[in-house]
């Protein structure tokens, strides 16, 4: 069974979105697929499934002891279950490790050729630990700087807890670990690379625990939300640092679009591929899942620096062909009628809109990088 867990550094990034269209193309492709929403204190995901109304959910399971089976919901889609979350329930943000524990190996025991889990926004130990069920889950992020630095801080939190679980107790890396953990000043600065080098030199065997654990860690990343080509070379920019400071390489599985079919899609309750399947938006993630499909088996094999690479490259060239196809998708909706053209300029102003917030909000992060920078060095 491939396990494909999902997760975003910060909400509104399209997370779900991808969870729940990947499972169908899965589906589709005749594997069988469980979806399950590990969104712990916000689960929704069955609204984009198009499923009006869900009786039982994980909570059940954790707290009346329902067995998972039980919980199985079969969808209109042939080879695609779901198992949905339970957010009604106080609590289920912030279950305690033992319950954590028990759902997490009762999820790997369903029976399914891949299990993709909608996890929650955000780095919570319960999320980051749904995320090491696999070496190749996937990170969603857009072009904004606030989500690419959230996608980094996450990527960043999921390599602190390979460094927690490698350090033994009583292991002189495991005390210089807790020092550094106690002062948030040095977790921000840490350069990972120079870190392990002292933990290498003074405890060998730690270092060999963590350098085989992340050799294998092998994250994906799923470009989000473009407006325009230059929005993927972003994405590089993630790569760098998470090589830089983390000594940790990403696989690029692709780029998407936004398009305000999902929007229509979501309100009609139908996913997108169900509602617009030849739309640039389902066409990317239909690539993406093919992607998936052509990597069976390299789940526990390392990649070469030069597929990394290549992943990258074919990112940002499939960046710029679907940025012509979504213009020429919408010709072809205005030349057909299904688009008026009052409605390609409502589309305009509301972009235009989300653009002038963007920059609004990145005038006032640099703002607060200029005073940071000013306060040190008044210091």
């Amino acid at each position: 069974m491939h396990i494909i867990p999902i997760a975003s550094g910060k909400g509104g990034v399209g997370k779900s979105l991808l969870a729940a269209n990947l499972s169908i193309a899965l589906a589709q492709a005749e594997k069988k697929v469980i979806l399950v929403d590990l969104d712990l204190g916000g689960s929704n995901l069955h609204l984009i499934l198009g499923i009006r109304a869900v009786t039982q959910g994980l909570g059940s399971f954790l707290f009346q002891n329902v067995p998972l089976e039980k919980l199985l919901i079969n969808t209109d889609i042939p080879n695609l279950r779901f198992l949905p979350g339970d957010s009604e329930i106080p609590g289920m943000a912030n279950i305690k490790n033992q319950q954590k524990t028990k759902l997490l190996k009762s999820i790997r025991q369903l029976d399914s050729d891949y299990l993709v889990l909608d996890l929650g926004a955000g780095t919570s130990i319960n999320t980051v630990d749904s995320f090491l069920l696999s070496n190749r889950g996937i990170v969603v992020t857009t072009p904004t700087l606030t989500a690419t630095l959230n996608a980094y801080f996450f990527l960043k939190n999921v390599v602190f807890r390979l460094l927690d679980t490698s350090f033994k107790k009583g292991s002189w890396a495991r005390e210089q670990f807790n020092r550094l953990m106690s002062n948030s000043t040095q977790v921000q600065k840490l350069y990972l690379p120079r870190f392990m080098e002292a933990v290498e030199d003074n405890d060998p065997e730690s270092a060999k625990h963590f350098f085989d654990s992340i050799k294998k860690f092998q994250p994906r990343l799923v470009f989000n939300m473009l407006e325009k080509p230059e929005d993927a070379e972003r994405a590089a920019r993630v790569r760098r640092s998470c090589r830089e400071y983390l000594g940790l390489d990403l696989d690029h599985l692709g780029v998407i679009y936004r398009d305000e079919l999902q929007d229509i899609a979501l309100n009609s309750r139908l996913p997108i591929l169900l509602y617009k399947p030849q739309s640039v938006l389902s066409q990317a993630i239909y690539r993406i899942a093919e992607k998936i499909l052509s990597q069976e088996g390299m789940d526990e094999t390392p990649m070469e620096w030069e597929l990394f690479e290549e992943s990258f490259q074919i990112a940002n060239q499939e960046a710029e062909e679907d940025f012509e196809a979504k213009f020429q998708y919408l010709q072809d909706l205005l030349d057909t009628g299904a688009l008026s053209m009052g409605d390609l300029i409502e589309t305009v102003k509301i972009q235009q809109l989300e653009i002038n917030q963007l920059r609004k909000e990145n005038l006032l992060l640099k703002s607060k990088v200029v005073k940071a920078i000013q306060a040190g060095v008044k210091l």
